[in-house]
């Protein structure tokens, strides 16, 4: 089997997306396995930013562009010849994307029709990776585990286009990218948490700053059940799948990524469990404020598991212990970059990719 390191050393991946959370974390591990990275996405999206405190930026080719704007997107890709894609440029919160829906599909859609464009287009481009959500399916609020062939419709805009990006991605995969020798996936993955995250409206960066400023985590709805994995996880997995199918088009397809049911938690155990780590913290929960939001939330992903023969399987209090040192670094400002180094090459070994 051809080895993660041996197989990305000195290839041409360009990342979408790639000044965002998990978009510098993905930098970093493509530098650390010897790839040429190429990064396309816009301005970091919070302040502070993982990708500035990182120096992410650092040996790559960093480009700031809009995935809407197919011109340049095509520009980047013909003088960069990549050869591997992955995709992960969007509009990313749920409630975010009621308060710009317009935004979120046109971002989250089309700007996934001009990616794949560029891509078909492209002399290079043997493998792409569209990576979306677990929210992509119609919730039904079971307790069991949605499964790939179970039907596509998100409920929110968030949600909603990013199951009309998968059908675009399927809908290319047929018509274009099997007669051209690219082979093409999406991954469907669960909620991260990790250090350097500093989004709105996430658990995790909520819990945080609310226990910088010594203020009580207000919770909207601690209940809900979400699959939580540790960030490396589905960053590994990612890698895994576009490497496989770079040669081998049998690996293209559908995959949720994400725990399994020890990985499911409650928003409130989530809380529980940060707050007990990182020392003189508290929450409370306060009414939301009437915008839907799934209770109920599992993934099977037996098929990730049956297919390449290993699952994200991070122990969720450990990786919230390494979530909590990354940002207590990051706040004290030292040993950032030989923090994320140390997770990320422990998490490389562990599943056994060296």
């Amino acid at each position: 089997m051809v080895l993660m390191k041996e197989f990305y050393h000195g290839r041409r991946v360009l990342v979408t997306g790639h000044t965002g959370f998990k978009g510098a974390w993905l930098c970093e591990i493509l530098k650390f396995l010897g790839a040429q990275v190429v990064g396309y996405g816009l301005e970091p999206p919070t302040e502070p930013s993982l990708f500035a405190l990182a120096d992410a930026g650092r040996d790559i080719v960093s480009v700031i562009g809009d995935i809407r704007d197919g011109v340049h997107l095509r520009e980047v890709f013909e003088e960069n010849d990549p050869e591997i894609v992955i995709h992960m440029a969007a509009q990313p919160i749920v409630r975010e994307s009621y308060r710009n829906p317009v935004e979120t599909y046109s971002v989250n859609v089309m700007g996934t029709v001009n990616v794949l464009e560029c891509a078909r287009n492209s002399r290079s481009v043997r493998s792409v990776l569209n990576v979306t959500t677990d929210k992509v399916y119609r919730n039904r609020e079971w307790e069991w585990g949605y499964r790939e062939e179970d039907v596509l419709d998100g409920y929110d805009p968030y949600s909603n286009s990013k199951s009309c990006s998968e059908l675009v991605t399927a809908s290319y995969r047929r018509s274009f990218f099997e007669k051209n020798g690219c082979s093409v996936s999406t991954a469907r993955a669960g909620n991260v948490i990790g250090g350097g995250d500093f989004a709105r409206d996430r658990i995790v960066p909520d819990c945080v700053r609310h226990a910088v400023k010594r203020e009580k985590i207000i919770l909207r709805n601690p209940n809900s059940v979400r699959p939580y994995q540790f960030v490396l996880d589905p960053l590994f997995a990612y890698l895994l799948i576009a490497m496989r199918q770079f040669d081998d088009r049998r690996y293209e397809g559908s995959y949720n990524i994400g725990p399994g049911d020890d990985g499911c938690m409650t928003t409130g155990e989530l809380a529980r469990m940060f707050c007990r780590i990182w020392g003189e913290a508290d929450w409370c929960v306060r009414g939301d404020d009437g915008q839907h939001e799934a209770n109920m939330l599992k993934l099977d992903c037996s098929r990730f598991r049956n297919v390449f023969g290993w699952k994200c399987d991070q122990n969720l209090l450990h990786a919230m212990e390494q979530t909590v040192e990354l940002y207590k670094a990051i706040y004290e400002k030292k040993g950032i970059s030989e923090i994320m180094h140390r997770q990320m090459e422990e998490r490389f070994e562990e599943l056994g990719f060296s």
